[in-house]
């Protein structure tokens, strides 16, 4: 299909990744078009926890990895928790997990993240003031909090990964905890501050301001499932199943849709180790001032933030799939740990959510063209990170599509 100035552009998927390409695109003068089956935003965008985090260097699969797998898995209380029913299912994905814990693969990977993570701060700061949103930008750093030094040790790999790619941060003890975060619990004892990241305080009105202004460009919104994406002769033609006479016809199509995007692209032939590393969050509204910043209490991998409606108290993984409903004992852990850590909590009763993080096995995005078919573009795999990397993803995606960097992501290249 020969391509206007203009290219038509679909962008399947509408959380921040999604919605920030549309953005992109829609202001390079591309005709473009975000489809989701549901309102922008409102899928894992709309529950995690605001983290700007360029210093996340460190992939979730670290050297050790092995020995410490089985027991996080089974532990029903753990971090990390695997449904044994769904082990067949994820065992693929959990082989190739653990061998990208090779240290040499850990080494590689950490320098791709670096490089993508890099800017994300300043990056997120403009975007919000151009949105005309500019206090949902909060930089007053991430604190990391650790029972004793030997909880920090365990962590000690991840840290110096950090310092390899001149990530600042400064150790505190107890007292400096509470000189930053007064209501902390006695259980922290040493923690580390890293002063320069950030906090999103509302993602889900991120994304809506993000949509706003693309619609305001001129671009297209439409609600619908994508049930097939095909290629012919004209283009990629976009089946939704509910108008069979809409013009559905894309020079390019940007697949942004997360967990779910194995099951549009396999019919392609195009495999992704993509898996739905399962978020909780549980939030007590009119408690946010419990925190100044976004405090991480690394032994439990949960993330503590001061959100614009509340205290949000959000982590944890669980690997069960995406048809099982959320598990009430996940959220009841995190409300738990929450009332233990911090006081004041105790009357509130927290809203409940579960998400679903799409992580690949070596923790980078898959990002760029889709190997073997013309005009599509993958945008997807961010885990943890998808509002640290969502720009510098819609900015590498909108340079191959207006053909300023065209053909695949450097980031994709010798990947599985």
């Amino acid at each position: 299909m020969a391509e206007a100035a203009s290219p038509r552009v679909a962008v399947v998927g509408a959380g921040i990744v999604g919605s920030c390409i549309a953005l992109a695109l829609g202001k390079r003068g591309a005709d473009v078009t975000l489809i989701d089956r549901d309102e922008p935003g409102r899928g894992c965008s709309f529950g995690n926890s605001g983290a700007i985090s360029p210093g996340s260097v460190a992939p979730l699969a670290m050297p050790g990895i092995v020995s410490s797998l089985p027991a996080m898995l089974l532990d029903p209380e753990g971090p990390l928790h695997l449904r044994l029913g769904y082990l067949p299912r994820a065992l693929p994905w959990l082989l190739r997990f653990v061998a990208s814990a090779r240290p040499a693969e850990v080494a590689r990977n950490a320098a791709r993240l670096a490089a993508l993570h890099a800017g994300a701060i300043d990056r997120h700061r403009a975007l919000t003031r151009e949105l005309g949103v500019p206090e949902l930008f909060l930089q007053r750093g991430h604190l990391h909090l650790y029972p004793d030094e030997q909880a920090l040790a365990k962590d000690a790999a991840g840290w110096r990964l950090r310092t390899e790619y001149g990530i600042r941060f400064d150790k505190v003890d107890r007292d400096g905890i509470l000189a930053l975060e007064p209501g902390v619990g006695s259980r922290y004892q040493v923690g580390i501050f890293v002063a320069d990241h950030a906090t999103i305080v509302d993602p889900f009105r991120y994304v809506q301001a993000m949509v706003a202004a693309f619609v305001g460009r001129g671009g297209n919104v439409r609600r619908a499932e994508v049930r097939a994406l095909t290629r012919g002769d004209d283009g990629w033609r976009v089946t939704d199943g509910q108008d069979a006479d809409a013009d559905t016809r894309y020079a390019h199509v940007v697949v942004a849709t997360g967990a779910w995007s194995k099951g549009l692209l396999s019919p392609l032939g195009i495999d992704v180790a993509i898996e739905s590393q399962r978020g909780y969050h549980v939030q007590f509204a009119g408690a946010r001032d419990t925190v100044s910043r976004t405090v991480v209490l690394a032994d439990r991998k949960i993330f503590v933030t001061p959100m614009a409606g509340g205290l949000r108290v959000g982590g944890t993984v669980e690997i069960a799939g995406l048809a099982r409903p959320p598990v009430a004992r996940r959220s009841a852990l995190l409300e738990r740990i929450a009332r233990e850590t911090f006081a004041g909590l105790d009357a509130i009763e927290p809203s409940r959510w579960m998400g679903h993080r799409p992580c690949t096995p070596d923790s980078l995005p898959i990002v760029g063209a889709a190997p073997g078919q013309s005009g599509l573009w993958l945008a997807i795999g961010h885990g943890h990170l998808g509002v640290t990397d969502s720009i510098v993803t819609s900015e590498r995606i909108a340079d191959g599509i207006l053909g300023d960097r065209p053909g695949a992501d450097p980031f994709d290249k010798e990947r599985p």
